[in-house]
């Protein structure tokens, strides 16, 4: 199997300096810097390497959840096969983390064809997708994660492509440039993306098959859990899998992440066998709560009540008084705190929910008395 990879350049967001962030760092404790990327779905370079790669499931009979996705997949690899042709082009949208580069690899598998793996930001100049194009062979699977980074001249070498399998090369310059056309072998392009209005509607509109990806149930997190556990040849018990199942945000690739750091507590503290118990002791040295908040998480939220009577509170106001800067907490943080009801964005700010209250120990404001009789 080909596989393209490259690593991910680091991108500051528009007008925010890099010193700034750094400095925001400054202020988080040595021990939430240590583990401040434990729950962070985004993959990490370990998480990158050949022993991650052993863990992907490779045909959907080990594929666990998005049942709904994986028929809808079935029927159309049956459907080519019995054609005798390739797959339609690919979209897959959803958070990162949830599993739609193994799906890429499975339908390659399942398909029978390789399958070569690159990420948009890798694709700078024309020549890049050029080369990576005529490399293919019939029925093979394209993979571009990250797929709404593309700049626009590589997405317009793309359309001919995905449309009639052809790239268009411009030979020369001024008054006697040539344009020639250079046939493609029938392929599947796949992309991912974790923002789908980013996509333009060209590129968008050129997918035959556009799904979603949603969060994991937390039994089907724990069915993983204890995959993940016997590749790994790790003893755990059904609990201590539920355990780390429900602190693992519904995501995959999370529920891998805190299955390992449980393992190495486990190991340093000789226990043979992971239990709930063991991997409750090992989550809370984490700062991994019941419900997946990290040390950060609960600051916020700690922050919100005790200084400013659960909000309503401006972003900007939140940021100053966490040493965090805004895009993180806006991008990172605030999500998974409205998915489990503990935050509300309002036009006046953020607010604290009782939940939140209950959650930190705080006793939760009394509901407003109504006005009506």
């Amino acid at each position: 199997m080909a596989i393209i990879s490259s690593k991910k350049q680091p991108q500051e967001p528009d007008g925010q300096p890099k010193r700034r962030r750094e400095s925001a760092k400054e202020h988080t404790s040595p021990k939430a810097a240590a583990i401040e990327d434990l729950l962070q779905p985004q993959a990490t370079p370990d998480e990158q390497s050949k022993q991650e790669e052993s863990i992907r499931p490779q045909r959907f009979a080990d594929y666990i959840g998005q049942k709904d996705l994986k028929d809808v997949l079935d029927i159309a690899i049956k459907a080519a096969k019995a054609r005798g042709e390739t797959l339609d082009h690919l979209l897959l949208y959803g958070p990162p983390g949830l599993g739609k580069t193994t799906m890429s690899l499975i339908l390659a598998t399942e398909m029978g064809v390789d399958c070569k793996i690159t990420s948009a930001p890798a694709l700078e100049r024309p020549r890049d997708i050029v080369g990576l194009l005529m490399s293919l062979k019939p029925g093979d699977i394209l993979f571009i994660d990250e797929i709404h980074r593309l700049s626009r001249m590589t997405e317009e070498i793309l359309y001919p492509a995905m449309e009639d399998y052809r790239v268009d090369i411009t030979i020369g310059k001024g008054s006697s440039a040539k344009t020639r056309s250079i046939s493609l072998p029938r392929f599947t392009l796949v992309g991912a993306t974790t923002r789908m209005g980013a996509l333009t509607s060209p590129l968008r509109d050129r997918f035959g098959l556009i799904q979603r990806l949603r969060f994991y149930e937390p039994d089907e997190l724990s069915q993983i859990v204890l995959r993940t556990a016997q590749l790994l040849q790790v003893t755990i018990t059904d609990d201590g899998a539920e355990e780390v199942a429900r602190r693992s945000r519904g995501t995959p690739r999370i529920a891998n992440r805190l299955l390992k750091r449980v393992r190495d507590y486990a190991q340093v503290k000789s226990a043979k066998l992971i239990s709930q118990d063991v991997a409750a002791q090992a989550l809370e040295l984490f700062q991994v709560d019941p419900c997946g908040l990290d040390w950060t998480d609960r600051c916020l939220l700690r922050a919100m009540i005790s200084q400013f009577n659960g909000g309503p509170v401006g972003v900007e106001t939140m940021a100053a008084a966490t040493g965090e800067d805004t895009q993180t907490i806006e991008e990172v943080y605030e999500p998974y705190l409205m998915q489990i009801g503990y935050l509300h964005r309002t036009p006046r700010g953020r607010i604290a929910t009782p939940s939140a209250y209950k959650h930190l120990g705080f006793t939760p404001p009394n509901e407003q008395l109504s006005l009506l009789p």
